[in-house]
């Protein structure tokens, strides 16, 4: 018997190994199993190099567990291990034989996880105690058990094992116990193991026999050896490509389709990714991409290891120059990952220019579902859309579907205004909006359809980065004015008179929002009230919303532009009845003015040049009174046209009819509205 003290540079090796070195303790599974397929690779190695003469045999894995004793046996028949090996790659800690052992095989071997060493002592994360029976596949070799109960010290003592192979057997401590359950295990080897290159047998093969399930004696291999990316594109249907997707997603609906990555120089990579159908899903997407490393399972927390737009994505990317163990800082700093980072990107890009090049109709029809990924992609990486403006694509209400040159071409010679810039208009719901869309329409003009959540960030970037080009919903003001042709000319009215009409609309607009009331000269046909949002507020606004917090422009109150149709024979009506109800009181009121206005002009002219501070107090006081006086009387004018408003039933229907083509008319509100329609017409 041997004894002695593992080889390791600190006594507190082991706490650190429980509790820092793997932030994860479940992927002990995955560290042991790993070294058992590894095991059997490395036979495999010594076999093809005629050094080993004998039967390798159904080379395999095999995990057993004593739930009452608390006990999981990862096993396998494999290359087994002298005391000398045992000593050298056990013992002492970090050492990895798979580096050495590649260095030797390299020209018979292309498959070797190659963790063994600090992998093997993740298994101290949840046990008591370790025991390692081996026997090596050398020619007189004697069996080898080690023991150690996570301290320093161990044993080697003679084994018990007959053939060649090696057993990992975990005794776990009190508070790991739940991973010797089947559920427990069967869970573990399917997030980590299912598509391993050598088979993995956990349990017994099942039928339905008797009216009840019972064991049929064959071994049940949990994994797939062979997982569809390893596989030649040139070997597989459209077909396999779904079944993989299902195998992978199996709640998930049908992708829209596939790039299969294929890639040995100048790093090695392999993989599947799916477009999925993501309209307006893009946080409940991501974490769909599982990265493997030689067929083992790594991680599907892909972030800042792929560019963030391709964590959409789903699918399977699994290279050899991705190390298991590292922590994402690393990973994100690692020449190599950059390197698969931007081929992938480059993949992406060619396949979706291939299908617009030589299936656009395929690509339109998916576009709607495609479209958030690709504005993503645009918004975050700039070589993206350097090669995406090539293939993307605009909407319009019509549903036609433009590439952008195809779209600046149709709408330059309509849409171009009076200062030589293209404006594009658009709208966000193809129902809230139809009024403002078939108002544009009528004009000849196009509207395009941006209805992602991604669309207020993506318009900025088009606007920046098309020439004398800006976008306007077509909802923020009135068409005419979002293009103007000509100068228009500003309705004959006075300062005072546009203010009366304020007023009056002012009082029956609803409270909590800001409505800043204007009067323009519409068409006659055009609609008697316009309520529009200022473009530039609204689209911050959203962005700030998408943010997730309240910037400024969030943090402002609803505002809106309301716009008094003066050439609308119902606005002519109101203010004929106006004119005739009011302009005896409102002669009145103005007669209340003069005195006190020309003794403010008299006073202001008497201190002229002299500042507030130098001012006596007597002549600050009797100014403030003539202020006074005169807000009083223009407040006395604002409420006798607010009472007007009030009581005018065509102005509250003129401006319910504005609210209501907003999809602003709710409740209440629009219950009176429908009753004065009815009182109105009958």
């Amino acid at each position: 018997m041997q004894k002695g003290t593992i080889g390791v540079t600190s006594e507190n090796i082991f706490p650190v190994i429980k509790k820092f070195l793997y932030s994860d303790h479940e992927i002990f599974l995955r560290e042991l199993v790993s070294n058992a397929v590894d095991a059997t690779q490395k036979l495999k190695a010594v076999a093809s190099s005629g050094e080993f003469k004998g039967e390798t045999g159904e080379l395999r894995v095999t995990i057993t567990a004593d739930e009452k004793k608390g006990i999981i046996t990862v096993s396998d028949n494999g290359i087994g291990m002298t005391e000398e090996e045992v000593n050298k790659y056990i013992n002492q800690i970090a050492f990895s034989s798979a580096g050495e052992f590649l260095d030797k095989y390299k020209d018979q071997l292309s498959n070797i996880i190659g963790h063994f060493g600090l992998g093997f002592y993740s298994a101290f994360m949840v046990s008591k105690k370790v025991e390692i029976q081996t026997l090596s596949w050398k020619d007189g070799a004697e069996p080898v058990k080690w023991s150690c109960e996570g301290d320093p010290s161990y044993e080697i003592t003679k084994g018990k094992r007959k053939e060649r192979g090696t057993d990992i057997i975990l005794h776990l401590d009190d508070e790991s116990k739940e991973y010797a359950t089947e559920a427990k295990i069967n869970q573990l080897l399917n997030k980590y193991c299912k598509f391993l290159p050598v088979d993995i047998a956990f349990g017994r093969e099942t039928e339905w026999k008797d009216g009840k399930s019972v064991e049929t004696g064959k071994d049940k291999i949990i994994n797939n050896t062979t997982p569809l990316w390893t596989k030649k594109p040139a070997e597989l249907k459209d077909e396999d490509y779904m079944n993989f997707y299902r195998e992978l997603y199996p709640m998930q609906e049908d992708p829209l389709f596939y790039i299969h990555l294929n890639v040995d120089y100048p790093f090695n990579l392999t993989g599947v990714l799916y477009f999925p159908k993501i309209k307006d899903k893009i946080e409940l997407s991501r974490n769909k991409i599982q990265l493997y490393c030689n067929q083992v399972f790594v991680t599907d927390s892909v972030e800042n290891i792929v560019p963030d737009f391709l964590t959409l994505l789903h699918g399977v990317i699994d290279s050899p120059d991705i190390p298991l163990n590292v922590s994402r800082s690393y990973l994100q700093s690692d020449a190599n990952v950059k390197k698969i980072s931007s081929h992938i990107t480059k993949k992406v890009a060619d396949r979706l220019e291939e299908i617009y090049k030589n299936d656009r109709k395929s690509l339109e029809d998916k576009w709607d579902n495609l479209k958030l990924f690709i504005e993503y992609g645009m918004l975050t990486d700039e070589k993206f859309y350097e090669r995406a403006e090539k293939f993307s694509l605009l909407k319009n209400s019509d549903n036609k579907y433009f590439s952008y040159e195809e779209y600046r071409t149709a709408i330059e010679p309509s849409q171009t205004d009076r200062h030589k810039k293209l404006i594009y208009l658009y709208a966000t719901d193809i129902h809230e909006q139809f009024s403002f869309i078939e108002s544009a329409k009528n004009r000849g003009y196009d509207v395009l359809i941006f209805d992602s959540q991604l669309d207020a960030h993506f318009i900025n970037l088009l606007e920046s980065k098309f020439k004398e080009s800006s976008f306007a919903r077509v909802d923020s003001d009135h068409v005419d004015k979002l293009i103007q042709k000509e100068e228009k000319e500003k309705p004959a009215i006075s300062e005072s008179e546009e203010k009366d009409i304020a007023s009056a609309f002012e009082a029956v607009l609803p409270s909590g929002s800001h409505y800043s009331v204007v009067v323009e000269n519409l068409g006659e046909t055009d609609a008697a009230v316009l309520i529009t949002q200022s473009e530039f507020m609204r689209r911050y606004r959203e962005m700030s919303a998408l943010n997730g917090g309240m910037n400024f422009y969030g943090s402002l109150p609803e505002s809106y532009t309301v716009t008094v149709n003066f050439n609308h024979p119902a606005i002519k009506k109101i203010l004929t009845e106006k004119e005739e109800k009011l302009s005896a009181r409102v002669n009145e009121i103005d007669a209340k003015l003069t005195s006190p206005k020309e003794t403010l002009e008299k006073f202001n002219e008497k201190i002229k040049g002299i500042k507030d501070e130098d001012m006596d107090k007597a002549d600050r006081d009797e100014r403030e009174r003539l202020e006074g006086e005169i807000e009083k009387v223009k407040q006395e004018r604002k409420d006798l046209m607010a009472g007007f408003g009030k009581e005018n039933q065509l102005i509250r229907q003129v401006c319910d009819l504005a609210l209501l083509s907003n999809g602003m008319l709710k409740g209440e509100e629009l219950n009176k509205f429908v009753k004065r329609s009815l009182s109105l017409i009958s």
